[in-house]
């Protein structure tokens, strides 16, 4: 299959001069990783104590990681990929809330962006995150099979009752949902829920998506007894796979508690496992839609190339590629000028209240090896490419 992800021009397009110098600049503080954790530390410090850095953050990492700070002020960056057939999904990237005012707020939000979706076609899904709706330590509570107090039922109950609302309004507006995966030790009381709103609302097609992160060598038996689940009980099965976010804090859970890691030996069986769940999904399409989440050339050049193996269309709506805003513009802009379907994470929200998100990202990256020295290579590349116009 040709190489399509090396295109700079087409990458980069919607770049000006000076926002690829701002790229470069960030992913270059990005690669050293003691200046992400002096510069995570001072941030967090200047926002805690209200120093004035909102400016300077927002005209940085913000404004490259992020929509705006509200939906509407994510809509000219939303018309704009849309120019170049690149999709978004608004993601409203506030965590860490844990009030039940606040919770209700994710569930306005979360219906406001499904109102947006269902007005555009630019933007083909929702998002949420189950600890946006709920507290994750009543998750967890529930995972663990223990027992709940009438005042945590009666706290689960309301959780449930977001999740059916969202879920309602998304199936009744035809709009996608994709639901985010989080920690192990609370992802069990979260399937369930997931599990139980596909049965209810993925009847004709999948609508609501659960997400399976594939560093867990758990997950493609999951995906497996879940498949014999929607056979029996006739629902479609929506699924997000990605590799996982949260690596370094699962394996040192499982040291301190004594368990078994529950993430993949080595990268190679994390990479083995993602690609044999697209495989699984693609040859169950009758009752299966995939977004794959990935930053990782080979195995979007691999789904590809199933695709084309098994004469599937690139735009069948049951198969979309996925990335975030910001990174990884050489496989999203490339896949959508090769006619894919192609969705953008957009994070969205209040400078402040992203901020956790954001410095999230920027530990991932330095701790995904090979990711940001390959954003730089193309950064160079296309600087060069309109420097030698």
């Amino acid at each position: 299959m040709e190489k399509i992800f090396n295109n700079t021009q087409v990458a980069f397009s919607l770049k000006s001069d000076t926002e690829l110098d701002r790229a470069y600049f960030l992913f270059k503080m990005i690669a050293n990783q003691p200046l992400v954790r002096i510069g995570t530390a001072v941030t967090n410090f200047a926002l805690k104590a209200n120093l004035p850095v909102e400016g300077l953050i927002r005209a940085t990492v913000f404004d490259h990681f992020c929509g705006g700070v509200n939906e509407v002020d994510c809509l000219s960056v939303v018309d704009k990929m849309y120019t170049k057939g690149v999709s978004s999904v608004l993601d409203y990237s506030v965590e860490g809330k844990e009030e039940e005012d606040q919770f209700d707020a994710a569930l306005e939000m979360t219906l406001k962006t499904i109102e947006f979706a269902k007005e555009r076609q630019a933007i083909p899904f929702a998002v949420f995150k189950p600890t946006g709706f709920g507290r994750f330590e009543l998750y967890e509570k529930l995972g663990d099979k223990q027992a709940l107090t009438p005042e945590e039922k009666a706290e689960w109950n309301r959780v449930v009752e977001r999740f059916d609302l969202v879920c309602k309004d998304a199936h009744s507006k035809n709009v996608a949902l994709l639901i985010d995966g989080e920690e192990s030790w609370m992802q069990d009381a979260a399937d369930e829920l997931v599990t139980e709103m596909m049965r209810k609302y993925n009847k004709e097609k999948a609508i609501v998506f659960n997400t399976l992160q594939m560093y867990r060598w758990d997950r493609l038996d999951y995906l497996k007894k879940l498949h014999e689940q929607a056979k029996k009980e006739e629902f479609f099965i929506g699924m997000k796979l990605v590799r996982g976010a949260y690596m370094e804090k699962e394996i040192v859970r499982a040291n301190e508690k004594g368990y078994s890691s529950p993430i993949c030996a080595s990268k190679e069986d994390t990479d083995e496992n993602y690609d044999a769940a697209v495989r699984y999904m693609i040859e169950h399409l009758d009752i299966m839609s995939v977004f794959a989440g990935t930053h990782n050339e080979l195995s979007t050049y691999t789904l590809m190339e199933l695709l084309q193996q098994k004469g599937i269309k690139t735009n069948d709506d049951r198969i979309w590629f996925g990335q975030l805003y910001g990174m990884s513009d050489n496989i999203s802009y490339n896949l959508a000028a090769n006619g894919y379907n192609v969705a953008k994470y957009l994070p969205f929200g209040p400078v402040k209240d992203v901020m956790p998100y954001l410095i999230r990202r920027a530990e991932e990256n330095t701790s995904v090896a090979g990711q940001t020295s390959r954003e730089l290579e193309m950064i160079k590349a296309e600087r060069n490419r309109r420097k030698g116009k």
